[in-house]
């Protein structure tokens, strides 16, 4: 009874998956971690002698060991890959704000330049920037 529980919520978290990547709720790059998952789950529900043979195959005598072990793996390279995209959007953000800034101080030097320096335009730009 435990492996048709189990498969069945494998397949419903990969028909869940599908349905978020589908309305653009989830990146597809994330969906593939989590139907991964679903799969597995899936898998061991529908077929549990297979995760018995793979533990007894590693001479793990207590197949659960082996799948909460493996469950703390996937989940440490998860959070690995996790910091690693956050610091990689951290810098890229950096130099955004870097970007911008150079570009909103060549536009104010612009309108210094122009006759009658800064004008209604810089006023509305400089609104803009700090509503959003």
């Amino acid at each position: 009874m435990v492996a048709l529980i189990t498969g069945v919520i494998g397949i419903a978290a990969a028909v869940t998956i599908v349905i978020l990547i589908r309305r653009d709720h989830l990146h597809v790059r994330y969906g593939l971690w989590w139907m991964t998952a679903a799969i597995v789950f899936a898998l061991l529900g529908v077929f549990p002698a297979i995760f018995d043979e793979i533990a007894h195959f590693f001479g793990i005598a207590y197949p659960p060991v082996l799948a909460l072990t493996l469950a703390v793996v996937v989940l440490v390279i998860k959070i690995l890959v996790m910091d690693l995209e956050r610091s990689r959007n951290a810098i890229k953000l950096q130099r955004l704000i870097q970007r911008v800034a150079l570009l909103d101080s060549d536009l104010r030097s612009i309108q210094q330049r122009r006759p009658g320096g800064e004008g209604a335009d810089a006023h509305t730009h400089e609104s803009d920037v700090q509503t959003s």
